[in-house]
């Protein structure tokens, strides 16, 4: 849920992840501060983008307590961070995705996961979840990056964090794998409920995946909002036929949109009720225009 400070000052029941930091950074275009004050409630599953150099992964080991910041940092009443206090990383119940899977070569897939906590019942559920149960005891090296990265996502779940980071955790696989996982991402997310931000620069991931957006430019929040809300931006008509992603279709009043992902960008599609009998969420389709009149198949 996408929440105005108003709105969240609201939610008495839900606990509140309260970020008001600040840390002088080199960016892409030389000095600049990391400048945030946002709040995250829990459960929330939030996406964070923009150019790179604008401080998104600064960002995640500051509240990972892996480098230094001023401000504040707190969750419900538990402080984090303020002033000289800096609660020590193992302390906050954190879980961490790597774009590089750091796991533990010399230990299996399931020793990888009982060495973060000893819940063997837990570690069962995650790999049958994720589809890893009769891999449990092969090495790390024996395993496709999409299982690494797999093994990688349950480790981080063990602990039962408070709160998931994730920095790019898909960027290295192929198209097919990376749907895959952000369908058993999605999965996991809402059996554990766990608070979740997740660096990424694909936008139709962003769309599956978030329920919230936050795009910083120069350590800056530029905009927050839903995925839709966010990333949807109208252009200029041109003809054109391209092939993308069907990721939604929406009902508006009386007509239907789809919602498609070419290339790094989303786009909206008015479809006709006769072009909607044919169209699956998922699957690839074709955008073409004739006369600036879009169709889709």
């Amino acid at each position: 849920m996408y929440l105005t400070d108003d709105r969240a000052e609201n939610l008495g029941d839900f606990k509140m992840i309260h970020i008001n930091i600040n840390k002088k950074l080199y960016g892409s275009n030389g000095k600049m501060d990391l400048d945030i004050d946002i709040k995250i409630v829990q459960g929330e599953f939030v996406a964070l983008t923009g150019l790179s150099g604008s401080g998104k992964t600064t960002l995640l080991r500051v509240l990972a307590g892996l480098e230094e910041a001023k401000g504040r940092v707190s969750l419900g009443d538990e402080v984090w961070l303020e002033g000289s206090h800096s609660l020590a990383p193992q302390k906050r119940e954190i879980g961490f995705v790597f774009q590089d899977y750091a796991l533990f070569a010399n230990m299996s897939v399931e020793e990888n996961l009982l060495f973060v906590s000893k819940d063997k019942a837990l570690a069962s559920q995650l790999l049958e979840m994720t589809e890893l149960t009769t891999l449990k005891n092969r090495l790390p090296n024996t395993l496709s990056g999409g299982q690494k990265q797999r093994v990688s996502l349950c480790r981080a779940l063990m602990g039962r964090p408070k709160l998931l980071l994730m920095d790019e955790p898909l960027s290295a696989l192929d198209p097919a794998m990376r749907t895959k996982l952000q369908n058993e991402i999605l999965l996991l997310h809402k059996a554990f409920g766990t608070t979740t931000i997740m660096v990424s620069h694909d936008p139709s991931e962003i769309y599956r995946l978030s329920e919230r957006v936050l795009v910083l430019e120069e350590g800056k929040v530029i905009s927050d909002g839903s995925a839709k809300e966010v990333l949807l931006k109208t252009t200029g008509s041109a003809k054109f036929s391209f092939e993308g992603e069907l990721l939604d279709i929406l009902k508006v009043d009386v007509i239907h949109v789809a919602i498609i992902a070419i290339g790094q960008q989303l786009v909206e599609v008015v479809v006709s009720d006769e072009e909607l009998k044919g169209l699956v969420v998922g699957q690839r389709v074709n955008v073409s225009t004739k006369a600036f009149s879009p169709t889709i198949s």
